[in-house]
């Protein structure tokens, strides 16, 4: 049966109609149509589904939906509104420098990881703004990319960090 909740994704309210243990990746995908949290390996063990949930990353494919009922959730699609919040910038870019840093080092090859990289780069940066390469390591370690591009992923996050501790 299914059970309606509101929740708070990317800083706006919705209704969602799901049974309370469906998990999160699924209400996000289906009822709320946002893409950037993937379907990857349905166990928590490679980071594509990600999200924030109150500034702190969740595996979406293994969180039933009731248990994000009342917390501010952040998929990819709202990273850049809240970087602009963190940062009390009043327009919000279209990227935050991590995105942009992505892309200048060409870190992202198939898209499998993309998301799952930004949401624990994001969380990482927002509680160590200068973090060192083990330390980017160490955070990153569980997020798995296909394409083996971790050296470009590393480089991006150093890159994002100080362009970000620049604009501090």
């Amino acid at each position: 049966m299914a059970d309606s909740q509101t929740l708070r994704v990317n800083g706006t309210e919705a209704v969602v109609n799901s049974p309370s243990d469906t998990p999160l990746l699924y209400v996000l995908a289906d009822e709320l149509q946002l893409l950037g949290p993937r379907f990857g390996c349905g166990l928590a063990q490679c980071g594509s589904c990600s999200v924030l949930v109150d500034g702190v990353e969740v595996r979406s494919c293994i969180t039933p939906v009731s248990a994000v009922s009342g917390k501010n959730i952040t998929t990819l699609e709202g990273l850049p509104a809240l970087y602009a919040e963190a940062k009390g910038l009043a327009q919000v870019p279209e990227l935050t420098p991590l995105q942009q840093a992505m892309i200048d080092e060409q870190a992202i090859q198939c898209g499998y990881c993309y998301n799952g990289m930004l949401i624990k780069a994001s969380e990482l940066l927002a509680a160590n703004s200068a973090p060192t390469e083990i330390e980017i390591r160490t955070a990153m370690n569980g997020h798995l990319c296909r394409c083996g591009t971790y050296p470009k992923i590393i480089a991006a996050i150093q890159k994002a960090a100080s362009v970000m501790g620049a604009n501090a």
